[in-house]
């Protein structure tokens, strides 16, 4: 099993974030966040790392693209045992990232809101963490 290096962590529900992030601050492990959530740890003592930074592209068009660029899912994806994923990796400067802790947009409970508009409905939908989630599932137990 390789080394756990990084992990990305980007939530909507940022509930009890402080403790799981401390721990793997403990075990050596460096964090990559997202806006909203890479504040609430700044804020409780945990060091991070904005993906912005990572990527050395900033979170743009309102927060719509935060985490899908090829430094992050090549992150994901990339196939330790895999040479060819390691030469490409290297070519392109992607390091790995082993955690993926995300949590989707309410969709659910937004649209059951009486007062829901198309809008709100629209700006509920999750495009990056469903992309982290399945990027993630592709390389489970890899």
């Amino acid at each position: 099993m390789n080394k756990v290096e990084r992990a990305l962590i980007s939530l909507t529900d940022k509930s009890g974030i402080e403790d799981f992030a401390k721990a793997l601050t403990e075990m050596g492990i460096e964090i990559l966040s997202t806006g909203g959530t890479a504040k609430k740890m700044r804020d409780n003592g945990i060091a991070v790392t904005d993906v912005s930074e990572f990527t050395g592209f900033p979170e743009m068009l309102d927060g719509r693209v935060k985490t899908l660029h090829p430094l992050v899912h090549g992150g994901i994806l990339n196939q330790r045992e895999n040479a060819d994923h390691q030469q490409q990796c290297a070519e392109h400067g992607i390091k790995p990232i082993d955690i993926v802790a995300v949590n989707l947009y309410a969709f659910e409970k937004t649209v059951a809101d009486p007062n829901c508009t198309l809008g709100d409905a629209i700006e509920n939908i999750d495009i990056g963490g469903p992309t982290l989630l399945r990027a993630s599932a592709r390389t489970f137990g890899m």
